[in-house]
């Protein structure tokens, strides 16, 4: 049985480590002097990525159940045209607004796993149709980019928790650099343990697994496939609306384009980080450094500033490969055992 753990799971979190740690290293050889190595290097990657590593989490737990969620760029954009629009040209408090997102983002998660869990209606289809509704409210709520000026949400996004070490002098300018991350890398390393100690820890989590991993045996069990599956998509509807507030926060704006493509690297950021697509295996972990590896890739092309942007998306699709054919692979694998 431990052998089979090793195979179909840890075997895949310790190559999504190495690979990030390989990365980066030879990032920090390669251009030490342009100032990879530096800790802030590292941290930006966070500060980044905080909204992403909120949307990847729920992905993951999705995923586990054997389903999908590409809706969740088109949520992040409505959520922060809403928040835009909403203190811009509504007048509406910030903190208000932060609330009703995280109730628009689980409303959202109810109607969509109500659709998957207990009408049967496949997860990719079910999503579609949130990702082009989500979209479309998007653009009626404003068609223009509507820039954010709330003081209240300004001081919010310029909060700097500075570091107590890895500070270093800034060879141009002579000045002492202290290292420091933003509020949202706070709020996604919270969200990241939340869900981590709820998938080890709790029945929910061992749910999601059973649910993933053979859903008639979990039917045997006794398990509300339905409602575990409606659950689900409530808990990535949910995250993926904190992670548009800390998108927003990043962004300072509300855009009808904005986060496109994200959902894709969500779902890429899980499957590298050993989550199987098939359901019932992966961890928030793996997930994590699979969200470090796609900004690790972006820092390194904006790094060598000669390459287009495209290169990283192209990287992390030959990464998405890879990962998928060992995930064959190791099924392969389990399968003649």
């Amino acid at each position: 049985m431990k052998g089979k753990k090793i195979n179909s799971n840890t075997l895949l979190l310790i190559i999504t480590i190495g690979l990030f740690f390989v990365m980066y290293v030879a990032g920090c050889v390669i251009y030490s002097s342009k100032g990879f190595g530096h800790l802030q290097t590292f941290l930006n990657i966070l500060i980044n990525n905080a909204g992403l590593l909120c949307v990847t989490c729920g992905m993951t737990c999705v995923m586990l159940t054997g389903g999908i969620d590409i809706s969740v760029g088109s949520l992040i954009a409505l959520d922060c045209m809403f928040l835009a629009v909403g203190m811009e040209r509504w007048g509406m408090s910030a903190p208000l607004l932060c609330v009703l997102i995280l109730i628009i983002g689980i409303a959202f998660g109810i109607v969509q796993g109500f659709c998957v869990g207990y009408l049967k209606i496949q997860p990719f289809i079910v999503t579609m149709a949130g990702m082009f509704f989500g979209r479309g409210m998007t653009a009626v709520i404003s068609t223009d980019q509507v820039s954010i000026s709330n003081e209240w949400f300004k001081s919010i996004a310029n909060i700097k928790i500075e570091l107590p070490f890895g500070s270093y002098v800034n060879e141009k300018t002579g000045a002492l650099q202290i290292p420091f991350i933003r509020l949202t890398v706070v709020v996604a390393l919270l969200v990241l343990i939340a869900v981590f100690i709820m998938l080890r820890y709790t029945k929910f989590g061992r749910s999601l697994y059973a649910v993933g991993g053979n859903e008639q045996s979990a039917v045997m069990m006794g398990l509300n496939v339905p409602l575990t599956k409606l659950k689900a998509y409530v808990l990535s509807s949910f995250l993926c609306s904190i992670g548009g507030i800390c998108f927003c926060l990043n962004t300072m704006s509300g855009n009808v384009q904005q986060a496109t493509g994200l959902e894709m690297d969500a779902i890429a950021s899980s499957v590298i980080g050993g989550t199987l697509l098939t359901g019932g295996v992966g961890n928030v972990i793996g997930s994590f450094f699979g969200v470090l590896i796609n900004g690790t890739i972006s820092t390194l092309v904006k790094t060598n500033g000669k390459l287009l942007s495209s290169w990283s998306n192209i990287a992390v699709a030959a990464l998405l490969c890879f990962f998928i054919v060992l995930q064959s692979v190791f099924a392969k694998l389990k399968e003649k055992k």
